[in-house]
């Protein structure tokens, strides 16, 4: 998508000096899904470019999706490419946490009931004529927010392939902790390079739903 802007606009605030992306909520609605508003925006630098990108999240009645959206520019306009997209569970137990650092992209969602998921993505952006967000990191944590069952825990290193599952057994013995210390197994799990929209399904891993 092309947003023209006025070159003075450009010559006044040149691409170093940005903090804040010049493309306004107006234009990064476009981008939703049919039926979705704005759950959140976050804007950050995700290739060391000096341009502001943005991560857009819009929830609908029964859909929840992220939009990873690449800016560049030239002297007489912006462009915005998406360079990524993710399905989120439609029902969060709030907005979505996005961080931008150090062009990693990190994404925290929780949801669920009783019984909750917390997920943590993480992606770098793979540069060249179709740049792509890829996958480099999946944390996932199932557990009872009544202390109800047992929990578990899945950390998966998609770079090196180091793939970690943890047991966590409700605490029967008092204290503060609501789990005992956590049983903890390291194996490898090579993968093929996965982008954004291939991102598995936290349930899936953590083999919640499957009995």
């Amino acid at each position: 998508m092309r947003i023209w802007a006025l070159t003075a606009l450009l010559i006044a605030t040149p691409a170093a000096a940005q903090t804040k992306s010049p493309i306004n909520d107006d234009a990064i609605k476009t981008f939703l899904e049919k039926g979705e508003e704005v759950e959140s925006r976050t804007d950050g630098d995700l290739n060391g470019d000096g341009q502001i990108d943005t991560v857009l999240v819009g929830r609908g009645e029964e859909t929840r999706t992220v939009k990873v959206l690449l800016q560049t520019r030239s002297p007489v306009d912006i462009d915005l490419t998406p360079v990524g997209t993710l399905k989120l569970d439609s029902y969060p137990l709030g907005p979505a946490d996005v961080v931008i650092a150090k062009g990693v992209l990190k994404i925290t969602d929780l949801v669920g009931g009783t019984t909750a998921v917390n997920s943590v993505y993480r992606y770098r952006l793979v540069p060249g004529a179709k740049p792509r967000m890829r996958l480099i990191g999946l944390d996932a944590t199932l557990y009872s927010r009544t202390y109800a069952h047992d929990g578990s825990e899945i950390s998966w290193n998609l770079l090196t392939g180091d793939y970690i599952t943890r047991e966590m057994k409700l605490n029967k013995k008092g204290g503060e902790a609501a789990y005992d210390p956590i049983i903890e197994k390291k194996s490898k799990k090579p993968s093929k390079p996965l982008y954004m929209e291939d991102s598995p399904d936290p349930n899936e891993l953590l083999g919640w739903g499957e009995k």
